[in-house]
């Protein structure tokens, strides 16, 4: 999101004062260091080769980031995937407005993750929404929104890049009405508001008992790339391959959780509660201490995905 933030304004002809990853709000100075070396991202390079001042503070709402924004007279504050609840004494600063991008058709999908969460509700449709800041999270008045399908296969790391490449046009869009256009925010009709937390992480063991064949597509689909997805079988745990599952048409007189067919090659069918059966392809052999694994990433679940 943020990379194409970047570009959006690039795009526009405006200047951008600096950026600020929300990286360094937990991480110490060394450790981002090392990070930004040894794994820079693609942001990171984009700011690099754009020649963009990178500002470091310990919070958006702390008295030296609303200092440096006055001093640099910003017009403009633009925020995308940011953990902190923007307090009102830092996004009245800015002489136009601070607006939020949020990868959702707001006023649903409120909430920090609607890639994975438009997914696992069966949505055919997601968006992205460029919405005023206010106290509270997601819910500021609209600017402008656009819609993004959802294929049947698309993962939420597809729906992401098709959602952030939106956003890029979406943010050129915006900066250039500022100059051309009278632009008039509508307020959320929050008869329509729907609020989804992180998932718990539980989501990664697949239950063929309790789950239909929708039900483990729409899963294994929506975690991917923040959470990988499990089958048990014989006390041993496969990973799911996101991109190679079948759900088959034949409907199997079967009870759920049945394994109908098992290859050396890790692949299987197995019958979902709605009596249709999945086959899967290279599933991959966990041997660590899955047990053990998993409960440390269920407690960091909120780190995993951001």
């Amino acid at each position: 999101m943020l990379a194409n933030i970047i570009l959006g304004v690039l795009d526009s002809g405006a200047e951008i004062a600096g950026v600020f990853r929300y990286e360094q709000l937990s991480n110490s100075r060394l450790k981002q260091w090392f990070s930004d070396f040894f794994v820079p991202s693609y942001e990171l390079t984009v700011i690099k080769q754009n020649r963009i001042p990178q500002i470091r503070m310990k919070s958006a709402n702390s008295e030296s980031f609303r200092k440096l924004l006055i001093g640099l007279n910003v017009d403009l504050i633009i925020v995308g995937t940011w953990p902190e609840k923007i307090k009102k004494e830092t996004f009245n600063i800015p002489k136009i407005a601070a607006v939020n991008i949020h990868p959702s058709l707001l006023p649903k999908y409120r909430g920090p993750n609607p890639y994975t969460q438009t997914i696992l509700h069966g949505e055919k449709e997601s968006g992205i929404t460029l919405h005023l800041i206010d106290e509270n999270f997601d819910t500021g008045a609209i600017l402008k929104q656009e819609k993004v399908l959802i294929s049947d296969t698309d993962t939420a790391k597809e729906l992401r890049e098709k959602t952030t490449a939106k956003a890029r046009i979406l943010v050129k869009e915006f900066i250039n009405d500022l100059n051309e256009k009278i632009l008039a925010p509508v307020n959320q009709d929050e008869r329509y508001a729907t609020y989804f937390p992180q998932i718990s992480g539980k989501e990664r063991m697949l239950d063929f008992t309790m789950q239909t064949s929708d039900d483990v597509s729409r899963t294994i689909r929506a975690l991917h790339p923040f959470l990988p997805c499990y089958i048990t079988y014989k006390n041993q745990f496969y990973i799911v391959n996101p991109y190679r599952f079948k759900i088959l048409v034949e409907k199997y007189d079967k009870k759920p959780g049945t394994i109908i067919y098992k290859n050396k090659n890790n692949s299987m069918k197995i019958v979902c509660k709605d009596g249709i059966a999945i086959a899967f392809y290279d599933l991959k052999l966990y041997r660590q201490n899955i047990i053990k694994e998993l409960i440390k990433n269920i407690t960091k679940g909120n780190k995993l995905l951001k």
